[in-house]
C-alpha cells in the first residue's frame, strides 16, 4: 500500500515538472504572431514573401543585388502564405519526452531538464533524413490540419490539462493523457502511389527517433553513444559533442534503409574533402552499390564568450542555402534548432516543451505532437556563439559544388580573412591529423576524438 502511494507522488511530482518546465521555456506565442507580413522569411533554402506582386519583384532585385550574399545560392522563391504554414509545420519537431523506457544505467524515464541539445541534434539529423528520402519539395498532407491553438497558449493548455490529471490522481480515477487524441482523416481510396510510399517514409524517419532502445536514433540510443565521451544521462551536451553523437548513430545503424548514408564532422573548423568523398564512396570498395549520401556537421563558434554580429550575414547566407539542414544551437542555457531567419531574427523550433511519450512502434501512431504548429523568432544577438551547422549533400558532384559555394560566401563574409571553418582538399592525414575516421579503432570514440570531445564539453554553453 505504502509503495502504491509513493508511486502516485511520483508520478504527480513528474506531471508538475513537466508543467514547469512548459512554463519556464516554451512561452508560446499565438500561431504565426512571431513572423511579421513585411519582410522574406527564409526556410531551410527557401524564400516565401507575404506582400504584394510589386514588392515581390522588388524581392528578386534584392537577392541579385551587387555584394548580397545571396546571390548564386539557388535559393527557392514562394510567395504564399499558407506554403510557409505548411513548410513549417512539416518539418520533423523533437522535444522533452516524459514516461518513456527507463534508459539503461539510469532511472531516468524523462529527458526535461537536460536533453535539449540532444533533440535539436535529432531535428537536424531529420532534417538530413527528409531529404534523402522525401526530398525538400516533400509537405505533410496534414500539415494545415494542426490545432493552432489560436484561443489560448500552449502553457496555458497545458496547465489545465494538469489540474485534470491532478484532480483525477486524487480521486483515484484514470489519468487523461496530456495529448489531444489525434483527428482521424477519412480514409481516401485515389491516394496514388508515390504518396503512399512519401507517408510510409515520413513515418519510418520518425520512427527511428522514437524513444525507446530499440530505435536508431532515439535518445537511449544517443546517450549509450555519448557514454563513450564520457557523458551519462542527465548530463548535459554541447552541440559539437552531439555532432560526434550523431556520426556514431548513423554508423551504428542497421536498418538497410540507412546504408546510403554517413555523416561526416569536421575537424577543428576543417572540412577535408577527400575524407569526405572517401565516406560517400566507402559503398563502392565493398561491393554495396553506388556512393552515399553525406551529412556534413561543423561545429563552430561565433565569436568570444558572445556571438560577433559580424557573422549575421554568413548565418543568414548558410539557411538560405538549399543544402542546409539547420544550425545546432541556442542562447545560454537553452538549445534551438535554427532552420531559418527573418530580417535580422532567426527562427527556430524548441524542444524545451515536455510531451507525453509516443510508442512508435505501434501502427498509425498519432503523428502530430512531432510537428510544430508555430515557429517562434529570436535576435540573432542573443545567439550563443557555440553551434554545429549542418549540410546535406546527396552525391559527390553536389558536394563539391557545395563546398565551393559555401567558400565563396565564407570568403566574402570574412572581413580579416579569417573564415569561421574552410573547405581543404586532400585528407586529414597529409596534414598531420589523426587518420581518416574511415579507418579508426574498433572503439567507438579515438583518442584523438575524446581529446577533442573533452574540449569541446569545456568550451560550450550549459545547457538546461
Amino acid at each position: 500500500m505504502e509503495a502504491t502511494g509513493t508511486d502516485e507522488v511520483e508520478k504527480i511530482k513528474s506531471k508538475f515538472m513537466s508543467a514547469w518546465h512548459n512554463m519556464k521555456y516554451s512561452k508560446w506565442s499565438r500561431v504565426w504572431g512571431d513572423v511579421s507580413s513585411n519582410s522574406p522569411v527564409f526556410l531551410l533554402g527557401k524564400c516565401y514573401h507575404f506582400k504584394s506582386e510589386g514588392e515581390y519583384r522588388a524581392l528578386h532585385s534584392f537577392l541579385s543585388r551587387d555584394g548580397a550574399n545571396f546571390d548564386k545560392l539557388n535559393t527557392e522563391i514562394s510567395g504564399n502564405v499558407e506554403e510557409f504554414r505548411r513548410d513549417f509545420i512539416s518539418r520533423i519537431w523533437l522535444t522533452y519526452r516524459e514516461e518513456f523506457p527507463q534508459i539503461q544505467g539510469s532511472a531516468l524515464t524523462t529527458d526535461c531538464g537536460w536533453g535539449c541539445t540532444l533533440r535539436t541534434g535529432q531535428m537536424l539529423l531529420a532534417q538530413g533524413l527528409m531529404l534523402h528520402f522525401l526530398g525538400r519539395a516533400w509537405v505533410w498532407p496534414e500539415a494545415l490540419d494542426m490545432d493552432s491553438s489560436d484561443s489560448e497558449s500552449w502553457t496555458s493548455s497545458t496547465v489545465r490539462k494538469l489540474t485534470a490529471s491532478f484532480e483525477a490522481s486524487l480521486t483515484a480515477e484514470r489519468d487523461p493523457k496530456i495529448l489531444p487524441r489525434p483527428r482521424r482523416r477519412p480514409a481516401r481510396r485515389d491516394r496514388d502511389v508515390t504518396e503512399m510510399r512519401n507517408e510510409a517514409y515520413h513515418r519510418k524517419i520518425i520512427s527511428w527517433f522514437g524513444d525507446s532502445p530499440l530505435a536508431a536514433f532515439g535518445l537511449h540510443q544517443l546517450v549509450e553513444h555519448g557514454k563513450k565521451s564520457g557523458k551519462t544521462a542527465g548530463d548535459w551536451y554541447g552541440p559539437a559533442v552531439v555532432a560526434h553523437i550523431l556520426r556514431k548513430a548513423v554508423e551504428e545503424a542497421r536498418d538497410p534503409e540507412l546504408q546510403g548514408v554517413t555523416v561526416y564532422v569536421a575537424q577543428d573548423c576543417t572540412v577535408y574533402s577527400s575524407d569526405v568523398i572517401d565516406r560517400q564512396c566507402s559503398g563502392v570498395d565493398s561491393g554495396k552499390g553506388g556512393t552515399k549520401a553525406v551529412i556534413i556537421l561543423v561545429p563552430v563558434r561565433l565569436g568570444g564568450e558572445r556571438t560577433n554580429t559580424d557573422y549575421l550575414e554568413f548565418v543568414k547566407g548558410i539557411l538560405s542555402l538549399e543544402y542546409c539542414v539547420g544550425i545546432i544551437g541556442g542562447k545560454p542555457k537553452q538549445s534551438y534548432y535554427f532552420a531559418g531567419f527573418q530580417d535580422d531574427s532567426l527562427i527556430y523550433m524548441d524542444p524545451h516543451y515536455c510531451q507525453s511519450f509516443v510508442d512508435v512502434s505501434i501502427k498509425d501512431f498519432p503523428l502530430e505532437s512531432f510537428h510544430c504548429p508555430s515557429p517562434k523568432k529570436m535576435s540573432f544577438k542573443k545567439m550563443d556563439p557555440s553551434c554545429t551547422i549542418g549540410f546535406y549533400c546527396r552525391t559527390v558532384q553536389d558536394f563539391e559544388k557545395a563546398s565551393e559555394e559555401i567558400t565563396k560566401m565564407l570568403n566574402s563574409s570574412s572581413k580579416e580573412k579569417y573564415p569561421l571553418f574552410t573547405f581543404v582538399k586532400g585528407h586529414s592525414k597529409d596534414y598531420d591529423f589523426a587518420s581518416s575516421p574511415l579507418h579508426e579503432e574498433n572503439d567507438l570514440f579515438s583518442e584523438d576524438e575524446k581529446k577533442r570531445l573533452k574540449r569541446f564539453s569545456a568550451e560550450e554553453f550549459v545547457l538546461l
